[in-house]
């Protein structure tokens, strides 16, 4: 008897030390129970960090239980880290970027839908929550829409008599552009040149929001079908062979990297850069402040947003999409109030104060929220403003958030092994578009079976 007595005991013991290791921390059903959200970010702005640390403090009123841990990642770095972790199973719980197909191929993208209110989903400008979506599925919230334009020179532009306040509001096309590239394009009196429009050699934005400003909204369209083997593809690659053959673009372009290119727009070298973004006007009004204060050398510049040009066969689409967080669980599952806990911190690190990044960054809001807490504190030229606006009104709606997870891994293998050392052979010399065009025409054959 004492030995049944005994065992029962030590069985009771047991189950009470299981129940006491399974009930505490993240894994517990309690929402008043202690719990830590892990959020790895970036310095998206100048003042990021200060702004982060006042949206956690505000959240922390409400849900002192919650600790949230932040990292500042660089950007140079950070992607790689983020990688790493996610290979590992073990993410951290927010994470600022896009939302990527790859992401929700791991299984470890926590989808959102259940936790989305009314509320939320109202707040949401038309079309603004979809880009944190992949299929139909929320996987992230958006805290700005990007923009990929061009940028110009104000004084340059209407010493050549160009008017880009009617570029701004109506767009205009491949010819229109060629026409006042010849304008812009000259020797100044120091011997240097002054050339229209530089870009870099080093990445793919260029051909990128060319080609989807000539009817391809990406190598892909949003059913899956290879856009780049027609004639749509070499006249973009004519296009841009043309701007250097009739120097409108620097020769040498294949050698020039992004500091580069933005040097040469300081000194005044270039009427156009590509790609800029709206964030381009605080930066050089900031930079203007420091040579009024003698910190730096240089002229003063007014930044002019500039719409990519289209061809003169199609409409005008612009390169957008959202940033923001995108939840992740791990491996190693931290239950369900862990994750409602996850899309709390989200949610806060969202919301109408955060729309303070948008405004940092001059770029589109994307909740009601936000456009009425910053209306009358915007930090953009009004123009330029008016200018993301009308942008924004074309966007080409991201095709990686249509394609399956297949697809897109498939796409971005086409962008890196066969687009990416092409374009940068164009812009050498080395190869023409009609040989460019018919590799993508093979290639694509050959990976997409089309």
């Amino acid at each position: 008897m004492k030995k049944k007595s005994l065992v029962w005991a030590m069985l009771l013991m047991m189950v009470w030390v299981t129940a006491c290791g399974n009930s505490g921390g993240a894994a517990s059903d309690d929402p008043n129970a202690e719990d830590t959200v892990t959020v790895w970010t970036y310095p998206v702005h100048g003042t990021y960090e200060d702004e982060l640390k006042d949206l956690i403090a505000d959240f922390n009123k409400e849900h002192p239980n919650i600790t949230v841990k932040t990292e500042m990642l660089s950007w140079a770095e950070g992607p790689k880290k983020f990688d790493v972790a996610l290979n590992a199973g073990n993410p951290p719980d927010l994470y600022f970027h896009s939302v990527d197909g790859t992401y929700v191929n791991t299984g470890l993208a926590l989808e959102l839908d259940s936790y989305l209110t009314p509320e939320i989903k109202e707040d949401y400008l038309p079309g603004t929550l979809e880009l944190g979506q992949i299929q139909g599925k929320q996987y992230g919230l958006p805290l700005y829409q990007f923009q990929w334009a061009w940028g110009g020179n104000k004084r340059i532009l209407e010493e050549a008599g160009i008017d880009w306040k009617s570029i701004q509001q109506n767009g205009w096309t491949w010819s229109e552009f060629n026409e006042a590239a010849a304008k812009l394009t000259k020797t100044l009196d120091s011997g240097a040149k002054q050339y229209a429009l530089v870009t870099d050699g080093t990445s793919l934005d260029f051909i990128e929001m060319l080609s989807r400003n000539n009817g391809m909204i990406d190598v892909l369209d949003k059913d899956g079908t290879f856009q780049w083997n027609d004639g749509r593809i070499l006249d973009t690659l004519s296009f841009i062979k043309n701007l250097m053959d009739q120097g409108y673009m620097p020769k040498e372009t294949a050698a020039i990297a992004p500091a580069k290119r933005t040097d040469m727009f300081y000194a005044g070298e270039t009427a156009m850069i590509s790609k800029a973004i709206p964030y381009y006007d605080v930066m050089i009004q900031n930079r203007n402040k420091d040579i009024d204060d003698g910190k730096v050398q240089g002229e003063k510049i007014d930044f002019v947003l500039l719409p990519v040009p289209h061809s003169d066969d199609q409409s005008a689409a612009s390169t957008m999409g959202g940033e923001g967080y995108v939840a992740f669980k791990q491996k190693k599952d931290k239950g369900e109030q862990h994750a409602r806990n996850t899309f709390l911190v989200m949610e806060a690190l969202s919301g109408a104060k955060a729309g303070n990044s948008a405004n940092e960054l001059a770029l589109p809001f994307v909740r009601q929220s936000q456009v009425d807490l910053f209306e009358g504190k915007e930090l953009g030229q009004p123009d330029n403003l008016d200018a993301a606006k009308v942008m924004a009104e074309n966007i080409a709606m991201p095709v990686v958030l249509e394609l399956d997870i297949d697809k897109a891994s498939q796409q971005k293998q086409f962008k890196e092994q066969v687009v990416k050392p092409n374009i940068q052979a164009l812009f050498s010399g080395e190869k023409t578009p009609e040989q460019i065009a018919e590799d993508f025409k093979s290639k694509g054959q050959q990976m997409f079976g089309q």
